[in-house]
């Protein structure tokens, strides 16, 4: 899909140039979501609201609205100090082109940031797994292959922390089931959200290791965690409750950017995270669009997320 036309008539329509945005797997609004089709979705700043260029990347007032394609992303530029907000482009069909563009131009660089000018906002990341275990000591790693946790194999401690219909079943559903590392005091780190996701690889039933996305040193705490619909919901409603109390206002406009992975498909052909924030602020204008990552801070600097859903709550400030 060629955005280039799109572009186009937006910029007529608005007799402006600030145009920036990206293809995803699927768009959303505050009346609607559309994922797997074709489908177009504008959010219109007027007022005092612009958006604004971001020059110094390592000023750290405000918060970026940082959109990229999968080749574009990498440490370097995630990691500014400057809080960012966002999302990695999606394809449609699988098909792609990924794209982002801004200006009015698609970037050829594959990635665009702006700051929102005239208004403050708070980024909350909703993560929404259930814990299956507590925060359990990294005891042997070997390469990518958690080896040991606390005194015992890593696959023992995951097999045996399953569900007990999860557990009976042929094949342990990989997908569904990831590591959580957390941040600061173990034991209040997955109440706050201060944890990061390592997904599986591979389970190796031979060597009772499990062969994770990311390495892992000894000594860090590790829980295994399941995706569940529930806990995500619930996850989702606390996520949005936090925000608002931290804005101090009730907010004007909310871009919203949940994973592909855990859009209408994982609820059951509804989106619990766009109810949810609907729900709380009725008549809220809503955008956003399901990516192939969320982008948002965690413990202090910018993180790619997956199977998350990024929340950004904006309220206008005084002319």
């Amino acid at each position: 899909m060629d955005p280039v036309p799109a572009l186009r008539a937006a910029a007529r329509a608005a007799n402006c140039l600030q145009i920036m945005g990206a293809t995803g797997a699927g768009i959303l609004t505050e009346d609607e979501w559309v994922l797997d089709s074709p489908g177009a979705a504008a959010l219109v700043l007027g007022e005092s609201l612009r958006l604004e260029s971001a020059h110094d990347l390592h000023d750290d007032e405000g918060i970026l609205l940082s959109l990229t394609t999968p080749a574009a992303l990498t440490a370097d530029w995630l990691d500014v100090p400057a809080a960012r907000i966002g999302a990695v482009s999606g394809d449609l069909f699988g098909h792609g082109p990924f794209t982002v563009w801004g200006n009015c131009r698609v970037a050829e660089e594959g990635r665009v940031e702006a700051r929102i000018a005239g208004a403050r906002a708070v980024v909350a990341a909703s993560q929404g797994v259930r814990a299956l275990t507590s925060p359990i000591e990294v005891a042997e790693v070997q390469g990518y292959d958690l080896v040991k946790l606390g005194n015992y194999p890593a696959l023992a401690v995951l097999v045996q922390s399953l569900p007990e219909l999860v557990r009976s079943d042929e094949r342990i559903p990989l997908h569904l089931i990831m590591g959580g590392v957390t941040f600061g005091d173990p034991y209040t780190a997955i109440r706050e959200g201060r944890y990061r996701l390592n997904h599986i690889v591979a389970a190796n039933a031979n060597e009772q290791s499990v062969t994770l996305s990311d390495r892992l040193n000894r000594g860090e705490r590790l829980f295994w965690a399941m995706r569940d619909a529930l806990t995500a919901e619930r996850d989702m409603r606390d996520t949005i409750s936090q925000a608002h109390q931290s804005l101090g206002a009730d907010p004007d406009f909310a871009l919203l950017f949940p994973c592909m992975g855990r859009g209408p498909h994982f609820f059951g052909s509804r989106d619990r995270d766009l109810e949810t924030l609907r729900a709380r602020f009725p008549q809220l204008p809503i955008i956003g669009f399901y990516g192939n990552g969320e982008l948002a801070p965690l413990d202090g600097a910018n993180h790619l997320y997956q199977y998350s859903a990024i929340v950004g709550l904006y309220a206008l400030t005084s002319p």
